[in-house]
Order: structure tokens, then sequence, then C-alpha cells
């Protein structure tokens, strides 16, 4: 018997770094997501594959009973390494899956290209989270780690501001739908990077007046929330990327890539990374690609909504 599970993809619009913290975070899930196809198999082994979206196998593996079901530490970060450590979290969350089944035929399929940063590994978590009726949160937390923002957004399909309150999730969900997101836009910037540069940055200047931190990212996050207007927003939205410049001792994306951009620029996630917001009220296109970004997507065609 075939079962499928779908998660969404994920943008953190407000938070970076900060949620993890306990700050309030802004994130919106994605109109893009990933599939989980489960089927039924024989030989105590999963047989799994993985599609991108362009319908390319980009992993495919055979995982064995007895290596989800023993402790193992991974010697490299091998994507099978990884998926096997997931499970084993899962097995040690609810063991039936293994314990009384011959095996499994597995397929994930995603709906975006697998290097946007969107969630292909909370969107994973998430699936392998209902399909074996555990906590999402709990499974993130015992093999990814990370705040969990992006569980509630795999789990969400409106925007949501989300907390860590003594370490567990808190989910508001929200309403933001104002007329100005037809100037709203995602850039891909096709920069996957190590932040620990930035991580290591804010490690050390959290240590200053974290609450206070805290308390001045979750009045930006309200105002960028609650902003009537186009002005409004992009106001708020510059303040929050001038306080994260500080935290992180980093050049904003705008200064270092756009300077001449007529417009506002504020990174998304990890700086510097995957995609940025674009506030613009004409199309941008044409100014990203003669810089030589070419995924230009308009917030409507991006956020579920």
């Amino acid at each position: 018997m075939k079962k499928t599970f779908y998660s969404n993809g994920k943008l953190l619009i407000t938070g970076e770094y900060l949620v993890l913290d306990g700050a309030k975070a802004f994130a919106l899930p994605t109109k893009m997501g990933q599939n989980l196809i489960i089927e039924e198999g024989k030989n105590n082994q999963i047989n799994w594959k993985s599609y991108d979206y362009d319908g390319s196998i980009w992993f495919k593996d055979t995982l064995l009973f007895s290596d989800i079901s023993k402790e193992v530490n991974p010697e490299n970060e091998s994507v099978k390494a990884t998926l096997t450590t997931i499970l084993h979290e899962a097995f040690k969350l609810n063991p039936d899956f293994i314990l009384n089944s011959d095996g499994y035929t597995i397929t994930t399929e995603l709906g975006f290209p697998k290097s946007w940063g969107l969630g292909t590994s909370s969107t994973l978590i998430n699936n392998i989270a209902q399909w074996l009726n555990i906590d999402a949160f709990t499974l993130l937390k015992n093999s990814f780690g990370g705040s969990g923002y992006d569980i509630a957004c795999a789990q969400n399909d409106t925007p949501i501001v989300y907390h860590l309150e003594h370490g567990n999730p808190i989910v508001e969900k929200v309403t933001f739908n104002p007329e100005f997101t037809q100037d709203l836009y995602f850039v891909y910037l096709n920069k996957k990077q190590s932040s620990k540069s930035a991580i290591a940055a804010y490690n050390m200047n959290k240590k200053n007046n974290l609450p206070r931190t805290i308390a001045l990212n979750d009045i930006i996050t309200s105002e960028v929330l609650n902003a009537a207007t186009l002005p409004s927003f992009a106001t708020a939205i510059q303040k929050h990327e001038i306080q994260m410049s500080n935290i992180l001792e980093t050049q904003t994306i705008k200064e270092s890539l756009f300077p001449d951009f007529n417009g506002v620029i504020k990174s998304l996630g990890a700086w510097g990374g995957d995609f940025v917001m674009v506030i613009a009220t004409e199309n941008p296109s044409d100014y990203f690609i003669s810089k030589g970004f070419q995924t230009i997507i308009p917030y409507n065609e991006m956020i579920l909504s």
C-alpha cells in the first residue's frame, strides 16, 4: 500500500540567528515543498530514491534495518550517514516501523531545486514524523538541531510567528496579506556558504545585552508584520538588516553586492546564502539579471497564502 506525505518549504523573514535564543521570528511557508512516498519492500532494508525538482535522481542507496536500529556515530557527513541518523532517531521514538516490517521502497520528490535552501532537510524530517506519528520538533532536535521554525513552516499553510520558550516551540499563525506584496520579490543568490564566521560573531556579540537585542528584534518583527504601507514595511525591514549587520559584524547584502540598487534588500536565513527579499515598486528583474542573478520570483508565486 502506497502512502504519500507532504511538507511545505520555508523562508525566514525576521529573527535569523536570534530565533535560536528565544527571539520571535516571522516566517513564511512556500508553495513549493517535498513529497515522501512509502511503499512496502523486503529484505529488511529500505531502497531509497530522492528526486530533484527536474526529475533527476540526486540520491539513491540501500539502507539496512540493522544500521538504522543500532547506535552509530557517522564518520562522515554523507547523505546516507545523515539519513541513517535521522531514521535511527525516528526508530528510538517509534521502533515499530522497523520491528514490524519486511522493508520499504521510499521515494522523495522535491518541488523546488535542491540548491535553493527552501528546506530539503526540514521537509524530509517533517514527512518522516508524519509517517511514523512522532513529534517532528523532537526528531529535528535529536538529529539535526536548529530552532525548528522550518518544521513549523512545513506544518502550516499560513504565515507564522515562531519562538522558543524554555526550549519548546511556540507557533502562532498570523495574517500577512498587505496590498504591497506585489512589490516584494525573492532573488536567488546561488551562494551556498558556510555561515561559521557569522555564527562566531553572533555568539560573541550576543553575550552583550542579549535580552535587549531580543526585545528589539521582537519589536521590529511586530513592525514588519503589522506594516500597513510599503514605506513602513521597508523601514522596518531596513532596521532589522542594520541590527543584524551590527550583531554579525558583517556588511548587509545590499552594501556588499548591490550598493547601486534603488530599493531595499534583506538577507533571509543565514546571511549571504540562498535567497534575499527585494522591495521594489518596479519589477527589478532587469537589474538582477544584469548582475548575473537569473532567478527572481514574485512574492505571490513563492509564498503560500
